[in-house]
């Protein structure tokens, strides 16, 4: 008769680092329960659970209405390194969701976030920042982040994040400057945005071009994109080999422009050049946009002197397939051939 052997191995389909989830409605709640345990091996392996489940939006809901992010607020003060990290993660999990974003506003954890800024694990900081990327793509969040008092901060860790993280940096200040830009301009941004125009890294002076935008909205940011010399390297990029960050630049440029003293620093380094040839772009935003700069440059009378041989080629893009291109040129047709 044969008798009765108990294998060594685990059973098939079984995660050892992974919390055994409760069935149905329980699971959430023994979660939760768990993720308040003395035991660090229980935190560690209810995180890591928790993780999965909050790929599905209505566990998302579900979490937050019994308290998991109370818990994993106490969490990021951990002081083990792997369980902040994969707190860090849950809730960068949770920003994707709509759900996940109101919580974070409704329960303050992005205040919560902001003492890991300088937190020694770069894994926990990049799961931080791609928290507040998410966060940063509803108007409200990027409000929620502004008014955190968050942006000199994220402003100065620009200049000392691996080039990752400052890639995220990058996309969260973009976001978040559309909403109000102040901070931003009394914490050196244009400076810091100027260094990174001139990153190897075409991503990077794509994302800084694209903050550019941002910050250069108000009259202030203006006058500084100005007064620190950017308007040449933006004229500069306006021939780099990426598209992306050619469309930025003259996006950049345009707002620059709006000032007398930033449209002659642009005529004075000849931007209506390459403007006009990104007029044949196959980037229907880089085509818009280098029609709104050039129509900036012909409110001067050197520009609009300049750009009079070129009216037939804004005749043609009021046949472009945009209608906001077809609109930017017949607009800029009337400036160009305006007579005082």
């Amino acid at each position: 008769m044969a008798d009765a052997k108990i294998s060594t191995y685990l059973p098939p389909n079984v995660n050892p680092t992974q919390a055994a989830i409760a069935y149905g409605c329980r699971a959430l709640p023994k979660l939760n329960e768990e993720l308040q345990s003395d035991d660090l091996l229980t935190r560690q392996k209810a995180l890591m659970a928790l993780c999965d489940l909050m790929h599905d939006p209505e566990h998302v809901y579900t979490a937050i209405s019994i308290g998991c992010l109370e818990s994993l607020k106490a969490l990021l003060k951990d002081t083990n390194d792997l369980v902040r990290i994969k707190t860090t993660e849950v809730l960068c999990v949770m920003a994707t969701h709509n759900v996940g974003r109101e919580g974070f506003l409704e329960h303050n954890v992005i205040q919560a976030l902001s003492f890991l800024l300088s937190d020694p694990q770069p894994a926990c900081r990049e799961n931080l920042y791609t928290a507040f990327k998410h966060l940063a793509q509803v108007p409200a969040g990027a409000l929620g982040i502004v008014n955190s008092g968050l942006i000199p901060s994220l402003v100065w860790k620009l200049q000392r994040e691996e080039e990752e993280i400052q890639a995220l940096l990058l996309d969260t200040l973009a976001a978040c400057l559309t909403e109000d830009a102040t901070e931003a301009l009394a914490s050196r941004a244009v400076p810091f945005l100027k260094e990174k125009l001139l990153s190897a890294n075409s991503g990077i002076r794509s994302k800084a071009a694209r903050t550019l935008i941002a910050v250069s909205v108000p009259l202030e940011g203006k006058v500084q994109v100005w007064q620190h010399d950017v308007i040449p390297i933006l004229v500069h990029l306006l021939k780099d080999r990426d598209e992306e960050v050619q469309a930025n630049a003259a996006g950049a440029l345009m707002n620059a422009a709006v000032t007398t003293e930033g449209k002659y620093a642009a005529l004075d380094v000849e931007a209506t050049q390459p403007l006009l040839q990104l007029l044949t772009s196959s980037l229907s935003k880089a085509r818009l946009n280098a029609i709104k700069a050039l129509t900036m440059l012909a409110e001067a009378p050197e520009g609009r002197k300049l750009l009079q041989s070129h009216v037939a080629t804004f005749r043609v893009l009021e046949e472009d397939l945009s209608p906001a291109v077809q609109r930017a040129a017949q607009i800029a047709i009337k400036v160009i051939e305006w007579k005082p």
